[in-house]
This record gives C-alpha cells, structure tokens and sequence, in this order.
C-alpha cells in the first residue's frame, strides 16, 4: 500500500483543484492511502471525498514560524511516506518535501528554471499553453500526474460530497425561484470590485429579474458587505439575513442556489464542483487562461478587463501582473459595470427570463 502526501498550503479555490490529485490518484494506486496537508480554514472543500483517506490541518500564520515549520517537517518524516506531491511549490512545501525522507517527490518548477536544492526526484514543468477546457491550473495537475506515473484516462472535474444531511438543507425553500447568489466580495481587496461597481451590478440584477439575491463574503468582510447593502438601491429581493460563515455552510446553500454572480475565488469552484451555473468577474492581475474551468460560455462565463481594453495590457508579464496585483484600484476603475453588464445580462438572460418592462 502506498503511503501519499499531497502538501496544498493554500487558499479553498487551489485545494479544491488539487482534490483531481487524489481522485486521479487512486485509479493509479488503488489500494494507497491518501493524506492532504492543508490549511485549517480550507479542509471542508475536501470532507467526504471517499479518495482521501486523512486531512491534516495546519494554520498558516503558525507555519510561518520556523519553529513550527520545522516541527511539522520532523511529523512528515516520522509518517515515512512513499510519495509526496506538492503542486503549491513555494518555500514551506518544499522544505517538507527536502527532508521528508520519501522515496518519491513531485512538485512543480518553471521552465528552464534550476532549483536549488534537490527538493523533488521529480521536477515537473508547467505545461506552456492549456489544450483542455479544464483551464490551465487543473491541466498542470493533472500533467503532474501523467508525466511522472502515466495516466491513461484523465479526470480533471473536481468535486464536492454531500452528505444526506446537506443535500436536505431547507433554509431557502420559502424564497422565490430563481435564488442567485452573489460573491460580492473577493478573498482580499485586490481581488474586490469598487462597491460602487457592485452596488450597480446588484442593481441591474434586483431590477431586470423577478428573483431572490443573497450575498457571499468572507466572515470578517460583514461591514463591507452592509456598505454594498446600503448603496444598493433595490433591497426588497435581498436577503441580507441568510448567510453561512463556514465553508459546509456555504457549499449546502450554494447547493440549493440557481446560479452564481461572483469575483473569481473559492466559491466559484464551489459553485462549479456543484454543477451550478456561474459567471466570474476576474481580476485584472489574474491570467483567466489558468483558472477558467471548464467556461463554455453557457454553464459558465466570465470577464476580464484584458479582452475589452487590450491595449492596458501590452506585455503583460508575470512581473506586470505582480504590480498590478500591488496596485489593483487604477485597473479595477476600468472595469466598469457597463463594460460587465455588457456581458452578464446576455449569460442570465439564456438562464432566466427577464422582468417585463
């Protein structure tokens, strides 16, 4: 039996993703046992998965701590694991990769780029362009797989189980159909529209569509997420009380949702995982190309403010995208609603039928 580590010190979105790791996995080695080493705040997206057989959780502030890193370094190598995978590939997996004594260690590095130190037995490039409607970061992943142990039938869907419980989940049977929710805010704010701009999407959707809207955020963005309230000036149809403040309690009542409106993140792929529709407004410092899963342009839709205004973006390299990632506003101004609208009333009109004017 195989003993399999898959290190994803990250954000939900990129451990939902690097869930296709274990699935795929264990049509390679069917009799392994899988471990996931996340952090604490992003383990619901992988509860239930019957192709992980143990999450350890960690909390990433204390990781930062060299102590602690080293702590949790020495409880890798007392595991004795016989492969580690690490898709995350920055300092703290791969220091756990280094001197976690398994025999075979994959992770990932840039082309044409030499590592330091022999953290991996197997160094995986990034693939250069995305072939799968997958969208790149589910492509690499499932790339990692292949190159290294060879993969003949490919699955790269993520997704999310439900237990009988959840899948009963009756909060929202009294609200009007259609529900759609709204992931008014991003993880942070370089990830976040102007609440203007968002004040004035919501407007559009209350006004344009007999449905009821429920808004997503973070626990700690709740004045922000009243600021937008406030500024919004059809609330009739919003239910600012139904909210839930945990990963499951987002994923049961995303699961009861029509279709999600929302910043790229973690509840995109949530939505996604949950076959429900979605339309994502992407930052300007993303690359759509990576994170794009399976848009079609029918299910799922999005914008980027680099198809509509090109010429913002000439060059556009990764050091590029880091400045704007540090400086997002004067981008962000750009994307304007009517820019947006251009492309989301089209998507929710093939999903619902509009008000009579």
């Amino acid at each position: 039996m195989e003993k399999i580590l898959v290190i994803q010190n990250k954000r939900i979105g990129d451990v939902l993703i690097a869930s296709i790791l274990a699935n795929n996995l264990k049509t390679i080695f069917p009799n392994s046992h899988i471990t996931y080493f996340v952090y604490d705040y992003t383990s619901g997206v992988l509860l239930h998965n019957p192709n992980i057989d143990r999450v350890i959780e960690a909390n990433d502030k204390e990781l930062k701590k060299l102590s602690v890193l080293w702590k949790t370094i020495r409880q890798i190598r007392r595991e004795k694991y016989d492969i580690i995978l690490d898709p995350y590939a920055k300092f703290q997996s791969r220091m756990m990769c280094l001197f976690s004594g398994a025999s075979k260690r994959v992770g990932f590095k840039r082309a044409n780029k030499k590592l330091k130190l022999p953290y991996y037995t197997s160094a995986v490039s990034y693939v250069e362009k995305s072939t799968m409607n997958c969208g790149k970061a589910l492509e690499d992943r499932v790339h990692m797989l292949d190159s290294v142990f060879g993969l003949p039938s490919a699955d790269p869907k993520y997704r999310l189980y439900l237990t009988k419980e959840e899948k009963n989940y009756h909060r929202i049977d009294h609200l009007k159909r259609p529900v759609i929710m709204l992931g008014i805010l991003g993880s942070n704010a370089s990830k976040s529209l102007p609440i203007e701009y968002i004040a004035e999407i919501v407007d559009f959707i209350a006004s344009s569509y007999d449905a009821s809207l429920l808004f997503n955020y973070a626990p700690n963005q709740r004045a922000e997420a009243e600021k937008i309230y406030a500024l919004c000036q059809y609330k009739k149809d919003i239910h600012l009380d139904i909210y839930e403040d945990s990963i499951r309690g987002f994923i049961t009542l995303m699961n009861q949702c029509d279709l999600l409106v929302a910043n790229e993140g973690g509840s995109v792929h949530i939505a996604k995982a949950l076959d429900r529709p979605t339309f994502t407004i992407y930052s300007p410092f993303i690359e759509k190309s990576h994170w794009n899963s399976f848009e079609d342009g029918s299910l799922h839709d999005s914008i980027h403010l680099k198809e509509e205004r090109p010429e913002l973006f000439e060059g556009y390299s990764r050091e590029e995208r880091k400045a704007i990632e540090n400086d997002p506003e004067t981008m962000y101004q750009q994307l304007t609603p009517e820019l947006i609208l251009k492309r989301l009333a089209p998507f929710l009109e093939h999903h619902f039928k509009k008000v009579e004017s």
